[in-house]
C-alpha cells in the first residue's frame, strides 16, 4: 500500500515536466495526504476494482469512454483533454458535467459527449478512462460500469500542482506505450478547441473589423484581474491610433468595459462582454491578431485556436500553464497580476509587433 501512496506526489511517466510537488509536500502534512489516499484506497478495494486497473491501454481496446468530471473550470477541462489526440485511432466517447460539455460538441475526437448517466450504456465499451480516483468520478464508473478495466490520468495523484497540458500528454503517451519521445510531446503538446460551422456563421455575420486585438477583461479572482487595462490601452492608441480592439469578458467584465468605452469613445474600440457564449467567444479570439488577456478560461481557448497571447500570470508561472507549442509574450508575478507595469505589458506588445 505504502508503494501505492507514493502514487499521490510522484509523476506516473518516466519524463519531468514543471510542478509544485516540493512545495506541496513541505505545505501539507503526511496525515492529511495520507487519510485521502487511504479513503480512495479503501473505495476502491471495497468495490472490488484494485484488480480492474490497468497501466496501459491495449491496441485492441478500441471503443473507450473516458470520464472527465473533476475538472473544476472550461480552462482545466480543456487542458485534461488535451491528449486526446492521441488516441486517434481509438473510438471515444466523454463523460462529462454539463457544464463543460458544450465546448466539445464538435469535437473532432470525441464521437459522443455524455452528461447523463442514462445514456452510459447505450454503447459498449472496451475501457474506461478515468481522470482522477475522486469519489464522483469512481462512484460513476462502479456504478454503471462495474465489470470494465480502467486506467486513470491523475489517479491517485492529487495535491500537487502541475503543467496539466504537459501531465495530460505525457501520461497518455505511457499509458500508450511512449508511442512519442519526450522532445515530440513537449514540442508538440497543446489545448485544442474545435468550433462548429453554426457558431462560426454566427461571428462571422458580425460586423468585426478585418483586423483587429482582443483584449480579456473582468476576472473571477481578484489576484488574475488586471487593473490597468485602460493604461494599457492608451499605450497601444498611442503606437497605433488606428488600431482596432474589442473587449471580451464575462459579466464581471461589463461595469470596466462601460467605463473604456466610454473614455475611449473616440477610437475603433468595441466591447461583446457577455454576448456571446464561451464557444462564440473563442471564434472572435481565433479572427483577432492577438489576445491581451489574465490567466483563465479565454486564454486556455486562445491557446486552443492557435491565436499569439500575451497573458498576464501570477501564483502560477508562465512554465505551469503554457508549452512550447504556443506563443505567448508572458509576464509574471508571485502573487498578483497587478504588480505587472504597463510599461512591460507594452514592451511585450512592441516584441510582438516586430515579430509577426
Amino acid at each position: 500500500m505504502l508503494n501505492t501512496f507514493k502514487k499521490t506526489y510522484t509523476l506516473p511517466f518516466k519524463y519531468d515536466i514543471p510542478n509544485y510537488t516540493q512545495k506541496y509536500l513541505e505545505t501539507t502534512s503526511f496525515l492529511k495526504r495520507f487519510t485521502k489516499f487511504f479513503r480512495r484506497y479503501l473505495y476502491i478495494f471495497f468495490n472490488s476494482h484494485l484488480s480492474l486497473e490497468q497501466d496501459k491501454i491495449k491496441k485492441e481496446q478500441k471503443n473507450i469512454l473516458w470520464i472527465n468530471l473533476s475538472a473544476p473550470s472550461l480552462g482545466d477541462s480543456l487542458m485534461d483533454l488535451s491528449s486526446r489526440i492521441l488516441l486517434e485511432d481509438k473510438n471515444i466517447d466523454l463523460f462529462t458535467d454539463a457544464k463543460n460539455a458544450h465546448i466539445y460538441k464538435s469535437d473532432k475526437f470525441f464521437n459522443n459527449v455524455i452528461t447523463d448517466t442514462v445514456n452510459i450504456h447505450k454503447k459498449k465499451y472496451d475501457l474506461v478512462i478515468i481522470d482522477s480516483y475522486g469519489t464522483k468520478s469512481l462512484k460513476t464508473k462502479f456504478t454503471y460500469l462495474e465489470t470494465l478495466p480502467y486506467v486513470g490520468i491523475y489517479g491517485y495523484y492529487n495535491g500537487p500542482e502541475v503543467n496539466r497540458v504537459l501531465y495530460s500528454f505525457h501520461r497518455m503517451n505511457q499509458l500508450l506505450g511512449y508511442i512519442k519521445t519526450e522532445d515530440a510531446i513537449n514540442d508538440t503538446a497543446k489545448s485544442i478547441m474545435y468550433i462548429s460551422h453554426k457558431e462560426e456563421r454566427i461571428i462571422d455575420n458580425i460586423d468585426l473589423p478585418n483586423s483587429f486585438i482582443t483584449i480579456a477583461i473582468g476576472g473571477e479572482w481578484d489576484y488574475r484581474t488586471y487593473n490597468n487595462w485602460d493604461k494599457v490601452i492608451s499605450s497601444i492608441l498611442n503606437i497605433n491610433p488606428k488600431q482596432n480592439i474589442i473587449l471580451i469578458g464575462s459579466q464581471n467584465a461589463e461595469n470596466e468595459a462601460e467605463k473604456l468605452l466610454r473614455k475611449f469613445r473616440n477610437f475603433d474600440i468595441i466591447s461583446v462582454i457577455a454576448k456571446y457564449s464561451f464557444e462564440q467567444t473563442a471564434q472572435i479570439i481565433k479572427k483577432s491578431d492577438l489576445l491581451l488577456c489574465c490567466d483563465g478560461g479565454l486564454m486556455h481557448a486562445a491557446n486552443g485556436v492557435d491565436t499569439t497571447i500575451i497573458p498576464l500570470f501570477a501564483h502560477l508561472t508562465p512554465k505551469m500553464q503554457l508549452t512550447n507549442a504556443i506563443k505567448a509574450y508572458s509576464m509574471y508575478d508571485k502573487t498578483n497580476v497587478n504588480n505587472i507595469k504597463v510599461d512591460e505589458v507594452i514592451k511585450n506588445y512592441k516584441k510582438y509587433l516586430e515579430e509577426k
